[in-house]
């Protein structure tokens, strides 16, 4: 008999979640059925949209279910198989989540290629999901044209520290970050390649953004949401766009936050401000991933994992994450 440990939604958190809920459960696995694939993980994402899933709250994908395991991108190898496309150690990227094994229909398993000198979990980071979601905001969403100044906030984080870099590829002539800490920001303008950055935690972000960009700013890729989009506001130049793919100021406030008082300035410089979902423009991936594999190869993108070990902790990581106490990806290792 093979056994699954899996993290389950316990209640529905109200503000900050807490390890009270979420449960964690060991479940026995029945045999293979005719077409399924058993996996043992070898890394699971923990991100911060998972936040929003936990409120029963209609939304551009389904809420968590109360007592069932939380779902979300792992990867891992194929330990068992009843399907003609998968053999046993191959490597599957999956949405089955929060567990150290996983079971399901073939259908919900996608091959994988062996990358040398990366494990698995780039597909979780500069190669997955956050990477692409920083490559559609720059391209499709905010246009982003040579020679133009963009600003990322929360840049030290899983998407913005790929943000940076692929914006640099894609021809910026200056890139600006925001970060949590100083040893955040020195990671942007030493290893991430920023031009400038600035600790939102040390002085108004309204008062420090101008200082890091005196010309104003053409692109502003959006994390957080509250006052770094008032700030970017303030600084987009005539014509300027902002792709906005977070808002984790928002996510455990029990209140109705206070929108920014500056959106006059969309008409009077022409601004554009729009939302996007990554699963909207699934259609990007191939050309992302050909120019991704090729970025990390040559060593043009680098990225850093702040790692938790063990199913056990994935709460843990989770509530971390949310504080922003990673760089870059925060993955559990299983």
């Amino acid at each position: 008999m093979v056994s699954s440990t899996q993290i389950h939604l316990r209640s529905r958190p109200t503000g900050w979640p807490t390890q009270d809920n979420f449960n964690t459960v060991r479940l026995d696995l029945p045999p293979l059925a005719r077409n399924e694939v058993r996996v043992a993980n070898e890394f699971v994402s923990v991100d911060p949209y998972m936040r929003g899933r936990m409120n029963d709250v209609e939304s551009y994908i389904p809420p968590f279910s109360l007592d069932e395991a939380i779902s979300g991108t792992a990867v891992g190898r194929v330990t068992g198989s009843t399907s003609d496309a998968f053999r046993e150690g191959d490597a599957v990227l999956h949405f089955s989540g929060w567990s150290d094994v996983a079971q399901g229909p073939a259908r919900g398993f996608t091959k994988i290629s062996d990358l040398p000198g990366l494990n698995l979990s780039v597909y979780l980071g500069a190669l997955g999901t956050t990477g692409l979601t920083a490559y559609v905001g720059l391209t499709r969403i905010a246009g982003l044209q040579k020679g133009e100044t963009v600003f990322v906030s929360a840049a030290a984080g899983a998407v913005g520290s790929v943000a940076g870099q692929v914006a640099r590829l894609l021809g910026a002539r200056r890139v600006i970050g925001s970060a949590g800490s100083a040893h955040k920001v020195a990671a942007l303008t030493g290893k991430y390649g920023f031009d400038a950055a600035f600790n939102y935690r040390v002085a108004p972000v309204r008062d420090q953004l101008p200082a890091a960009a005196p010309k104003g700013i053409d692109v502003y890729l959006d994390n957080v949401g509250g006052d770094h989009l008032e700030a970017a506001v303030d600084a987009l130049n005539s014509g300027g766009r902002a792709a906005l793919c977070d808002a984790i100021s928002r996510y455990n406030s029990t209140g109705t936050p206070a929108g920014p008082d500056n959106l006059g300035q969309l008409i009077t410089k022409n601004l554009t401000l729009e939302g996007f979902t990554v699963t909207r423009h699934q259609d990007l991936q191939p050309e992302f991933a050909a120019r991704m594999v090729q970025w990390l190869t040559n060593g043009d993108v680098v990225f850093d994992e702040t790692v938790v070990e063990g199913i056990d902790n994935t709460v843990r990581a989770f509530l971390a994450m949310m504080r922003g106490v990673n760089t870059g990806k925060m993955i559990v290792r299983m």
